[in-house]
């Protein structure tokens, strides 16, 4: 069953290809949403795809080189049912 959640994470998340590492695993795994750094250090992600494509998502981030992640806030979003793509957002 689709499902779409906006991942928060925490870390060493900037400044070690996180968001070129989530957007290889989003296409690696055929899902759609967006990855954009914020002002307080964390990254934000918006993810849509099947729950086990998500969860193999986050596993291939988590395995990321230079990336440490120290915690993970998730919550469930509604659908956006046309989107088609995974952007990297400035």
């Amino acid at each position: 069953m689709e499902k779409r959640f906006r991942l928060c994470f925490y870390g060493i998340v900037q400044g070690v290809g996180f968001r070129y590492t989530a957007r290889h695993a989003a296409n690696m795994y055929r899902l759609t949403g967006y990855v954009k750094n914020e002002y307080d250090g964390s990254v934000t992600c918006e993810v849509q795809g099947e729950e086990a494509a998500i969860s193999r998502f986050v596993e291939t981030i988590k395995s990321g080189r230079f990336i440490e992640i120290s915690g993970i806030d998730r919550t469930e979003l509604d659908i956006i049912p046309d989107e088609r793509s995974f952007d990297v957002r400035y």
